[in-house]
């Protein structure tokens, strides 16, 4: 029997159906242990007489997930053997792809022989063989196997940039892993490494126990080293990862610990060293971090750090931190509530600051509730806050007449209430502000302070009055003056100012009571804060946002420092802004100054960005105040940035110049290449510290990974084109 149809159609025939029903009546068999039926489309189908079926034609067969496309496949209903002609695709639907010339399968394509085969894998690597054989569908055998994720062109002869060759080599589909016998890494043809034995895991395993690709470390203190990562998966939730790095100057285990919970995760990290650096110790660091969802929709959060010397971290720059901060927090976040509590632990790594005379220990209690009375209307805002820090020395202050404060511990307590309204009166906008503070604060180890305590009332009246106005092309220009006056009442207590020596006016704290960053310290009296906003807004255009305001008080205030803009009875200016063009550049700066012009304070940033360039630089200028510890001005300048070279090379850069002392202080350079198949990046950066603990160094990095092996980091990744190549 024989049909033939002259377009292309659908037969669906259950091959294994059929093969199913001879074999019943040999041997019975539960319904169980019979395959699920096969699907047949092709061309043109033929029956003959002796049970063999014959598909020709753009045949496509379908069993369960498995599908396979071939020029003709045959089969056998006495044996149940397929016999395909290519070209051959059989796509299993989870990301293994099998293409072949000719094949010999079982009639539920999961045993059998495959000449001219390539497995691909997920997409990213593919394994090219002499010979392919299937074996109980779990596990696939190719022999003379070149095995590559690069890219290759059908008429190009050159061989990939990398490929791994195997006499061997076995794909275990249920373990999701490759095994090679008698492997060979070769770079352009040419053998660089043989093993023989090797395993990998396939693309579609995302986590599995074994050695990461290493990296070159050069280090003009440690020298020059290999650092080779082993991973080691302990289950689904958990892993360790071990990176011993070995040089002439020093033996270093790094390591990283991770798990993860049903109710949050952790991860621990941290090194351990012998070198020669400081040859009579031994050295490292250990941090750890977690977070935790409890009870009630509270958050338990820890971050611990700790070292064994000051500078470890920078001569093997693992942190650029010189002040370490462990701490423990818990916290739960509503609509209309705010609660934590807090301990923080301080060590620093500055060689010109004593631990001992720091508030190493911190702990802060915080409630914040809102209100929304009905009655009243406008919003009730209540706080209280506990506050204590304590310094390792139990010494009173300045115990030795040398300025220094050897000991003081301060402990304080701080609630807040306040209404708040806001009145729309035509296109002005009037906010009122009504509220009091109180304050306990205690000190010990202190002989000159004590213990006070006082209440803060206090009102604040803003008005505004915005202005829009509609240009053309979508442009709209905005323009916002205001004012607000403001009083708060009371005494200043008699405590030493311990959290507030450093502020900072801006835009953020313009319309505040109290511009201090810790309730240890309130501005007292009338005040007047005034200024304005102008911004400009096109979709298709250049933007701009420009900010210009003053605070002019009844009585200076005496812990305002000079760079802090607030000191004396008239502040200084403050101009602030924005400038965004289309092409992807952008400008922001804020500055400080008096009526003399002197600028106190300044900051500049522009960033530019687009599909080559993204690249970003600031200036920096704080000018003396010894009130603050700064004998001298601080200018500082900073760059960083990349170019993509072409689609391949990219190269970045970083540096960090100090205007003051005319010298580098970091400076950094690389140039990394990434295609289809590899990912190869060379660095070099360069630290010019001064002090005592944390000398100059130079530290050169060099790693290879390559992709369809390494962690799919998400990134754009460009593919090599297969066009002609030029004569």
């Amino acid at each position: 029997m024989r049909l033939t149809i002259k377009h292309i159609v659908t037969a669906v025939i259950l091959l294994l159906g059929a093969a199913g029903y001879a074999n019943a009546q040999a041997q019975p068999e539960t319904p169980t242990d019979r395959p699920a039926p096969a699907v047949l489309v092709a061309d043109d189908i033929e029956v003959t007489r002796d049970r063999r079926l014959i598909a020709r034609g753009n045949v496509e067969a379908f069993q369960g997930t498995t599908r396979l496309s071939a020029q003709s496949i045959e089969y056998n209903g006495d044996t149940g053997a397929l016999t395909i002609t290519g070209p051959i695709v059989i796509d299993d639907g989870a990301g293994i792809v099998i293409l072949a010339s000719q094949a010999e399968l079982s009639e539920d394509l999961q045993n059998g022989l495959l000449t001219g085969a390539r497995l691909v894998l997920n997409d990213q690597v593919q394994l090219a063989s002499v010979q392919m054989n299937r074996v109980g569908g779990r596990y696939i055998q190719l022999y003379k196997t070149a095995v590559t994720s690069c890219r290759i062109c059908e008429n190009d002869t050159r061989p990939p940039l990398w490929q791994i060759r195997a006499k061997r080599v076995v794909h275990d589909r249920e373990a999701r892993q490759l095994y090679f016998d008698g492997a060979q890494i070769r770079v352009r043809n040419t053998p660089i490494i043989y093993l023989p034995r090797l395993r990998l895991p396939d693309p579609t395993l995302d986590r599995a126990s074994g050695f990461l690709f290493p990296e070159i470390r050069s280090n003009s203190r440690l020298g020059n080293g290999l650092a080779v990562p082993y991973f080691i998966k302990i289950g689904d939730h958990r892993d360790l990862t071990l990176i011993p790095y070995l040089t002439s100057k020093t033996r270093t285990l790094e390591f990283r610990y991770r798990q993860a919970f049903e109710r949050g995760r952790i991860i621990v990290q941290g090194a351990y060293s012998d070198d020669d650096l400081q040859p009579d110790d031994k050295r490292g660091y250990l941090f750890a971090a977690g977070e935790f969802a409890l009870n009630r929709g509270f958050v338990l959060e820890f971050d611990l750090e700790s070292v064994s010397d000051d500078a470890y971290l920078n001569d093997y720059g693992f942190f650029g931190k010189d002040r370490l901060d462990s701490t423990i927090q818990v916290a739960r976040t509503r609509r209309d509530e705010f609660i934590q509590l807090s301990y923080v632990n301080f060590k620093s790594l500055r060689d010109d600051e004593d631990d001992d005379l720091l508030p190493s220990d911190v702990v802060d209690v915080l409630y914040e509730r809102r209100f929304h009375p009905s009655l009243i209307g406008g919003e009730i805002r209540l706080s209280a806050e506990a506050h204590g820090h304590e310094r390792p020395s139990n010494v009173n202050f300045d115990a030795n007449g040398d300025g220094i404060v050897d000991g003081r511990d301060v402990l304080r307590f701080n609630f807040e209430a306040e209404w708040l309204r806001t009145y729309q009166l035509g296109g002005l906008q009037v906010q009122t502000d009504l509220g009091i503070a109180g304050d306990i604060i205690r000190v010990s180890d202190d002989i000159t302070f004590d213990e006070d305590n006082g209440l803060a009332p206090k009102v604040g009246v803003t008005l505004r009055y915005p202005l829009v106005r509609l240009g053309n092309n979508g442009v709209r220009q905005f323009f916002e003056p205001l004012v607000q006056l403001s009083w708060v009442g009371g005494d200043g207590l008699n405590v030493p100012n311990e959290e507030s020596t450093r502020v900072e006016f801006d835009e953020g704290n313009l319309l505040s009571l109290s511009r201090f960053p810790a309730p240890d310290r309130r501005e007292r009296g009338w005040a007047v804060a005034y200024g304005g906003t102008w911004a400009r807004l096109d979709p298709n255009g250049w933007s701009a946002t420009i900010t210009a305001a003053q605070v002019l008080r009844e009585k200076a205030q005496a812990d305002f420092n000079d760079t802090s803009g607030l000191s004396g009875t008239a502040s200084d200016f403050l101009l602030a802004g924005k400038l965004e063009f289309e092409g992807g550049f952008a400008m922001s700066g804020r500055t400080l100054f008096n009526e003399s012009f002197d600028v106190a304070k300044a900051e500049v940033r522009g960033d530019w960005s687009n599909t080559r360039v993204d690249v970003g630089g600031s200036y920096v200028w704080i000018s003396e105040d010894t009130d603050i510890d700064l004998p001298s001005p601080i200018g500082e300048v900073t760059f960083d940035g990349s170019y993509k070279i072409d689609r391949f090379w990219t190269a970045s850069a970083n540096w960090r110049y100090d205007l003051e002392e005319g010298r580098a202080a970091t400076a950094g350079a690389g140039i990394a290449y990434s295609n289809e198949c590899v990912r190869v990046g060379l660095s070099i950066n360069r630290s010019f510290a001064d002090s005592t603990t944390l000398e100059p160094s130079t530290s050169l990095g060099l790693t290879v990974s390559l992709r369809g092996f390494s962690v799919n980091t998400g990134d754009r990744v460009e593919t090599r084109s297969c066009g002609k190549r030029a004569k």
